[in-house]
C-alpha cells in the first residue's frame, strides 16, 4: 500500500537484499508497530503474566513479517510483468516501488490494465496467503486462533480448539493471522490510494470509465468508512479514512472535474 511518497533516508535505516530486491526499512515503520500494538499486546499479556515484552517483540516482528510478505507480493508480480522493484517499509506500512534500469536490465515503464491490476492484487492476496498457511497449521494440530475477524472464527471448521499455552507460540501465530488479515482486507477497501481504489480504478477504466468515476466511488466510500468508524468507536479508522476522503475531495476539486490520477 502506498499513501505518501517515500520517505527520506535517515542513518537509522536497516537496508538489506531479498529474493533480489532492495529492502530498507525506516525508523518510522518500528514505532508505528509499537504504538499500534501496545494495548493489544498489554491486554493479551493477562493470559501470561510477565510477558508483555517479549510479547510486544514478538507483536512487531510478526507485523514486520506480514507487511514484507504483503510488499513482496507486489514486487514479485512487478517482476512477472517486466518491472524491477524496490520496497520500503515504513509509519503508513509498505511501499513497493517500480524501478526503472536501462540495458539487459531493462525495466517495462507502463502495463497493461490487466498486469496493474494482478500487481495490485498480488500485496493482499500474499498477505491472506501467510494468514491461511498459519491458520492452517493451528488449527491442524489442534490450536484455537484467539485473534481472528469475527467472519473467520464463526466458521465451524476454524473455530474453537485447544488454548495455546506458550506465550511464544501463542504470539507467533495471532499475530500472524490477525495483522496479515486486517491489513489485507483494509488495503482491499475501494478507497484511492489503497490498493483496492487502485484496483477499483483499472477495472473502471477498463469498461469505460474514466479516473473521475473511480474518484467519486472511493470518496463515497471512504465517507462511509469514516462514519463507520465513528459509529463504532474505532478512532483509528475515523482518522485514516476521514484524511483519505479529505484527499479524494481534494483530488475531484484542485485539478478540475476531469482530472486524472
Amino acid at each position: 500500500m502506498g499513501m505518501l511518497a517515500e520517505p527520506g533516508r535517515t542513518a537509522y535505516d536497516v537496508n538489506f537484499g531479498l529474493l533480489g530486491f532492495p529492502v530498507r526499512i525506516s525508523i518510522g515503520f518500528w514505532i508505528m508497530a509499537l504504538v499500534f500494538g501496545y494495548d493489544l499486546v498489554t491486554q493479551l499479556a493477562q493470559l501470561f503474566p510477565g510477558s508483555r515484552g517479549p510479547l510486544l517483540l514478538l507483536w512487531i516482528l510478526s507485523v514486520f513479517v506480514s507487511i514484507l510478505v504483503h510488499e513482496l507480493g507486489h514486487a514479485l508480480a512487478m517482476r512477472a510483468c517486466g518491472q524491477h522493484a524496490s520496497i520500503v517499509l515504513y509509519h503508513f506500512g509498505g511501499l513497493a516501488i517500480p524501478q526503472n534500469t536501462f540495458g539487459a536490465g531493462f525495466s517495462k515503464k507502463n502495463n497493461s490494465k490487466a498486469e496493474k491490476i494482478f500487481i495490485t492484487a498480488a500485496g493482499p492476496l500474499a498477505q491472506l496467503m501467510l494468514a491461511g498457511i498459519v491458520i492452517a497449521v493451528a488449527k491442524a494440530r489442534g490450536f484455537e486462533i484467539l485473534l481472528m475477524p469475527e467472519f473467520l472464527a464463526s466458521l465451524p471448521s476454524l473455530a474453537g480448539g485447544q488454548p495455546i499455552d506458550s506465550p511464544g507460540m501463542f504470539g507467533l501465530v495471532n499475530f500472524l493471522v490477525w495483522p496479515s488479515v486486517m491489513w489485507a482486507l483494509l488495503n482491499l477497501i475501494p478507497v484511492y490510494p489503497l490498493d483496492g481504489g487502485q484496483i477499483a480504478k483499472e477495472i473502471i477504466e477498463l469498461f469505460g470509465g474514466t479516473a473521475y468515476h473511480a474518484i467519486v466511488l472511493s470518496l463515497v466510500c471512504a465517507v462511509l468508512m469514516a462514519a463507520w468508524g465513528v459509529t463504532s468507536g474505532r478512532l483509528f479508522m475515523t482518522l485514516l479514512f476521514v484524511s483519505l476522503a479529505y484527499s479524494n475531495y481534494e483530488m475531484l476539486t484542485g485539478g478540475g472535474p476531469r482530472r486524472r490520477f
